[in-house]
């Protein structure tokens, strides 16, 4: 259920996009992350920090891609957020005594602090790579080949 929470803006934004055309679904995207954003808020009294991230993210962008009727600003989000979260992942190695895959995992599994590095390094060589293929699709392809990518090619 949770990953159908997690996902429901960006459906909401393919849709909306094979519907209406990008601009209608940048919009659709904002309002979902508020939507997404409060309807969390309502039920665990806490914020989501990857639901805020992508809020922020997808109202800075989204709305430079209305306001300025541009299709690269919205187009650029996944490359941003994806290099930020390798950032996090990367600055975790060097803040604090856990790595972040430690810290979200290791009541979970007990491995030894070189695997936690490794993972941590892994999941930020990840998320680098998913930015460069987003950037990719964005610069050589055309938008609904880059809405499709988005879509079905980063889940």
């Amino acid at each position: 259920m949770k990953f159908l929470f997690d996902f429901f803006p960006i459906l909401l934004f393919f849709i909306a996009y094979k519907l209406e055309g990008i601009f209608v679904a940048t919009a659709v995207a904002i309002a979902a992350s508020f939507l997404q954003v409060g309807l969390y808020w309502l039920k665990h009294r806490r914020f989501e920090t990857s639901h805020l991230v992508t809020l922020v993210l997808i109202a800075v962008f989204g709305g430079l891609t209305l306001f300025l009727q541009d299709e690269a600003f919205i187009k650029w989000k996944p490359t941003v957020i994806n290099w930020l979260f390798a950032a996090v992942f990367i600055g975790s190695q060097y803040i604090g005594k856990k790595t972040i895959v430690e810290r979200m995992m290791g009541t979970s599994l007990t491995l030894p602090d070189f695997v936690w590095v490794r993972l941590n390094a892994s999941w930020a060589i990840f998320f680098v790579a998913l930015g460069f293929a987003n950037w990719y699709v964005m610069a050589n392809f055309d938008t609904d080949t880059w809405v499709n990518f988005k879509m079905f090619g980063m889940m």
